[in-house]
């Protein structure tokens, strides 16, 4: 399978999901910024200032190239060109009541024959809904058991430990599911058009599994108290991005466009010293939740 197929595929996505997220958003239309890397390739960053959704964006890039030493020295891969072609999106909501989203996905090759897909879903709520955590976490299950039963509790532990914020020890949010180099196994159990299908699979169920979330909670009422929770809890989003996101990482690393990558902070955040929520309210039982390993499709909040 060629990469330009995989490539052309993820753009489509990024049109696709735009048009939905406008529909969605009822007024916020999404401004394209089609940019170049010096090194090779480029992409066309989308972003949107809307009625519910306060800022988001739907990144699309395929950038090619020599791998930078210090990247290739993490890979643990001897320097090669490379491709990387992706879909990236991060979705700040005005409401409180709505959570924040993350879903990357992706394809790396280089020229040496080495190849693999890779991303994920995450939620991040402000405040912990246990219907919205259910139902986000059996639509997830539901995607990865149509390829591989063992997908979903694989790739669930992995976004509990990926998308955790080790110096706060808390997660970052109710996790969902993160891969990477998926390639064709130790066994060559698995062809390239079936790792691909995978990576369809979710980035098709994007709009289905948010969409849903926004309508039924973005009319809801809030105050100056929950506003400044969903401030203090993007600060820990940024802190998080900023600290331990490797795709940042590789971003910056590369000579990727700086105002893409950094598309995923919020507009607005707030970080006050020694804050503690108040025993028993919302946000201590939120904060409470921010934990590894927990089956969210079983369990209740108390």
């Amino acid at each position: 399978m060629k990469k330009e197929i995989i490539s052309t595929w993820l753009r489509e996505l990024q049109e696709d999901i735009c048009q939905q997220l406008e529909a969605a958003d009822g007024k916020g239309k999404f401004v394209e910024d089609a940019w170049e890397r010096p090194g090779g390739g480029g992409g066309y960053s989308r972003v949107i200032e809307g009625q519910h959704i306060e800022k988001g964006g739907v990144n699309f890039s395929a950038i090619h190239g020599m791998m930078p030493k210090k990247i290739s020295d993490k890979l643990g891969l001897e320097q090669a060109t490379f491709f990387a072609t992706g879909v990236s999106i991060v979705l700040h909501p005005q409401n409180p009541m709505v959570p924040i989203i993350h879903m990357n996905v992706r394809y790396f090759e280089m020229d040496n024959g080495i190849w693999w897909f890779g991303g994920g879903i995450d939620l991040t709520p402000h405040y912990v809904n246990e219907k919205d955590a259910q139902t986000f976490h059996r639509k997830l299950k539901k995607v990865c058991d149509n390829h591989h039963p063992e997908y979903y509790p694989k790739f669930k532990e992995w976004a509990d430990n990926y998308f955790y914020v080790r110096h706060r020890k808390e997660t970052r949010g109710i996790g969902g599911i993160f891969f990477d180099r998926l390639d064709k196994g130790k066994e060559n159990e698995f062809t390239k058009a079936q790792r691909f299908d995978f990576l369809k699979a979710v980035g098709k169920s994007f709009c289905d599994i948010y969409i849903p979330m926004l309508e039924d909670h973005k009319n809801d009422a809030f105050g100056e108290q929950e506003k400044n929770w969903q401030y203090l809890r993007r600060g820990r989003y940024v802190e998080f991005n900023l600290v331990w996101d490797k795709g940042t990482k590789f971003g910056l690393d590369t000579d990727g466009r700086t105002e893409s990558i950094l598309m995923s902070l919020p507009p607005m955040a707030r970080w006050q010293y020694m804050h503690q929520p108040t025993p028993g309210s919302r946000e201590a039982k939120t904060l409470a939740c921010l934990v590894k390993e927990k089956d969210w499709i079983t369990h209740t909040i108390s």
